[in-house]
């Protein structure tokens, strides 16, 4: 259950707006039911599912970039919270193998060459994957760059770009040449996401 402007679902103690006025984060939890009658406010079902991470409600996405209002205050963005999302991972990935470089700090040995090029591949995957977050223009891209799918199924493409298709004829086991029953239907293939992030390496074993 929630409250709706129209389709529109309203998120509780975050500020909104309109297009002919703007509501301070607690105006639902103050206002009364002739104030939210007043503007059409209802309180009704959630219609369908989404994705918390990324939207308010249905077709309702957050916003992406920090926006900061007249007085000064900033909401902070998408973009920000996943880009310090990658840094919390880096930091996780890295700590188990501290202990290593302690040691050989301490020892005056030196760092397994591995471990050394396993943690500087973490961060060169930090980095890599917050500025393909800063690279995403809508909210969409940005759950497919985190979440999709490691491999997508699409249609061929030949050489100059247009899709391959089933041809009219194939050669049966007896070397005849028959109609194909499925001519004219897309060839697919699955590959790798191109639009998922890069991932973390692995670590040594």
């Amino acid at each position: 259950m929630g409250y709706y402007l129209g389709s529109r679902a309203l998120p509780m103690d975050r500020p909104w707006k309109t297009e002919t006025a703007q509501y301070p984060a607690n105006w639902l939890r103050l206002s009364s039911t002739a104030d939210r009658a007043a503007i059409g406010v209802t309180w009704g079902a959630d219609e369908g599912t989404w994705d918390q991470r990324f939207y308010w409600g249905v077709d309702n996405p957050k916003q992406l970039d920090d926006v900061t209002d007249e007085d000064g205050n900033t909401t902070t963005g998408l973009k920000t919270q996943w880009k310090a999302t990658q840094n919390q991972i880096a930091g996780t990935l890295i700590a188990p193998s501290d202990w290593r470089i302690i040691k050989a700090k301490e020892t005056s040995t030196n760092i397994p060459s591995a471990w050394k090029t396993y943690r500087a591949a973490v961060r060169t995957s930090c980095n890599t994957r917050q500025t393909e977050i800063d690279a995403c223009t809508t909210v969409e891209e940005l759950k497919e760059l985190l979440f999709g799918s490691a491999t997508i199924t699409r249609q061929q493409t030949d050489a100059d770009g247009n899709g391959v298709v089933e041809p009219d004829t194939i050669v049966d086991d007896d070397a005849n040449e028959v109609a194909n029953p499925v001519a004219g239907e897309p060839v697919m293939e699955t590959v790798a996401n191109p639009n998922i992030a890069t991932a973390w390496p692995t670590e040594p074993s």
